[in-house]
């Protein structure tokens, strides 16, 4: 899979459509683009809460986005397993229609490219598996 991907996904090379290759490539690392990890910028407040009330931490990512509704919007979805096109994560990383606020991340750009967008994509499409 990784000489399929590694094309297409840019300033991460080794980012595959898993679970654990989204959460250290995309949520855990800042890549070559500039483009900030995603828990850096969804470190948790004084109160221990984190902006929008998503925490992407290594131990509990997963069951923070997937089949988890987003309460910037009522009755979306972050991760809808096996809907990337109405799951509220893919919707807010490419910026469509009906987001509430901007575009991730919110700090602005880099933002995820095409090509990693295309690979978070296919790992929803493949039923959001934990692996």
């Amino acid at each position: 899979m990784r000489s399929e991907t590694s094309s297409l996904a840019g300033p991460t090379p080794d980012l595959e459509p898993t679970f654990a290759s989204v959460q250290s490539q995309i949520f855990e690392s800042t890549d070559v683009a500039g483009r900030q990890a995603c828990v850096s910028l969804r470190t948790p407040m004084s109160d221990g809460t984190p902006p929008g009330g998503l925490n992407l931490a290594h131990a509990v990512a997963y069951d923070q986005i997937v089949n988890v509704v987003t309460p910037r919007k009522p009755g979306a979805i972050r991760v809808i397993p096996g809907d990337p096109e109405n799951s509220y994560l893919r919707r807010s990383s490419v910026g469509s229609a009906g987001i509430v606020g901007v575009r991730m991340p919110q700090s602005g750009p880099p933002f995820l490219t095409d090509g990693q967008i295309l690979i978070l994509k296919r790992w929803i499409a493949l039923g959001a598996p934990r692996n």
